[in-house]
């Protein structure tokens, strides 16, 4: 189970009103043992972009990196931790 550590959300703009609802951009910085296939001595960090439309929300798309250097890691979640991200990104959106 993933844990999350820390932060930063933005609103991403919409310079054409085309899209529904609104996006934000989180950072998260996740918090992986040093026995997992994950594990980077700098950190892993992901960057998920949120679409919030009425009451529904959701992931868009989302990437793993290494926290320092932001270099795409070529990992997906499983399922559940997938959810986790999406209940942690529900919890800290922006009033």
């Amino acid at each position: 189970m993933l844990t999350f550590t820390s932060y930063n959300v933005e609103n991403v703009k919409d310079p054409f009103g085309i899209l529904t609802g609104k996006r934000y951009e989180f950072v998260v910085q996740l918090d992986v043992p040093e026995d997992d296939e994950l594990y980077l001595e700098n950190g892993v960090s992901a960057r998920a972009i949120i679409k919030v439309d009425e009451d529904q929300v959701s992931i868009v798309s989302y990437d793993l990196q290494e926290t320092t250097t932001g270099q795409l890691l070529d990992f997906d979640m499983e399922e559940d931790e997938e959810a986790a991200l999406l209940l942690f990104c529900k919890e800290h959106l922006p009033e």
